[in-house]
Order: C-alpha cells, then structure tokens, then sequence
C-alpha cells in the first residue's frame, strides 16, 4: 500500500530517480522545453520548482543548495544568470506541462514541459502581447469582441468601394 507517499517513484530505486531527475532538470534548463513522458514531467516539476525559486536570489549559499542537486556547472550558470533573473518576478509556477498525445511505440502519454516565460507564443505577460491584446478583462458576454469585428468589417467595405470609385474613374479618363 502506498499510504502517504507523496511522490511518484517512477519504477526506480531512489538514486536512480534522483538521477534521472537530475537529468531532466539540466536538459530543461538548458533547452528551456522538452519532451517527456506525463508521469516524468509532473515529478520534474515538483522537483524543480523549489530550485527555480532557489534561483531568485543569486547568492553562495543558494547556487551551492542547487548545485548538491544537479552537479552541473553550467545549467547552474545558466539557472542563476539567465532563469532567474526571467522570474524574478513570478510569485510560483514557473513551468508549463502540455499534453501531446500518446507515443506511438507503447502508447505512453506524452508531455512537453517549458517555462512560462521563455514561451512568447503563450506568454500573455509580454509587452507585444499586452499591447496587442488592449485590455487585460474578459468579458462573458463578448461584446467588445463583436464590436471591433464589425467596425474591421465596416472598414473592409468602406476599403473596396474606394478602390471601385477609384478604378471606375480611371476607365472614365481614359475613355
């Protein structure tokens, strides 16, 4: 029975999944996206969370806590320099897990995991994207939505009849 185990085991002894995640850790932050299985990239996440956090503030101590952790000089270059300094800002929740179907050899579910703040194509914390967007609100009735759609459409019209005006006028200078 496995009453309060908090973790997923993986199939593997304890050094074998540390390592592993290890891994998985040093080839996320070095990549900043990977694919995995589901079951690996929920347990990379609880794993990695906390040195992510540990990275905020770049002091000794803490890049030798997330150093006791990796063994990896440079993902932890690249944590403390490049990562943290991204999510300063971001109070949790600094990875993304998407599902992308199932692999074809033996069906397993299959996961891209990310940080959020490296993705700009989800990102909706980006200049472009906060400029692009106008409001940060939603509404549930759309009615913003409906109204910039007519006013485009309306524009559109106006757009095809000038340049009827104007193709009707050059055939009447020619002639």
């Amino acid at each position: 029975m496995r009453h309060g185990k908090k973790h997923n085991h993986l199939g593997r002894k304890a050094e074998h999944r540390q390592a592993l995640l290890a891994n998985l850790t040093i080839a996320l932050i070095t990549h900043k996206r990977i694919t995995t299985t589901l079951a690996k990239a929920k347990a990379l996440r609880v794993h990695m969370e906390p040195l992510v956090t540990k990275a905020k503030n770049d002091s000794t101590h803490n890049r030798r806590v997330v150093f006791s952790y990796l063994q990896n000089k440079d993902a932890i270059k690249e944590l403390f320099d490049v990562v943290g300094p991204k999510i300063g800002d971001r109070p949790g929740g600094y990875l993304r897990i998407i599902k992308i179907g199932f692999r074809r050899s033996d069906a397993s579910d299959m996961a891209m995991i990310e940080f959020v703040d490296f993705n700009d194509l989800y990102n909706p914390s980006s200049a472009e994207a906060k400029a692009a967007a106008g409001k940060s609100r939603r509404s549930r009735r759309g009615g913003a939505k409906k109204a910039t759609e007519t006013t485009a459409a309306k524009e559109e019209t106006t757009a095809t009849t000038e340049t009827a005006e104007v193709a009707t006028e050059e055939v009447e200078d020619k002639e």
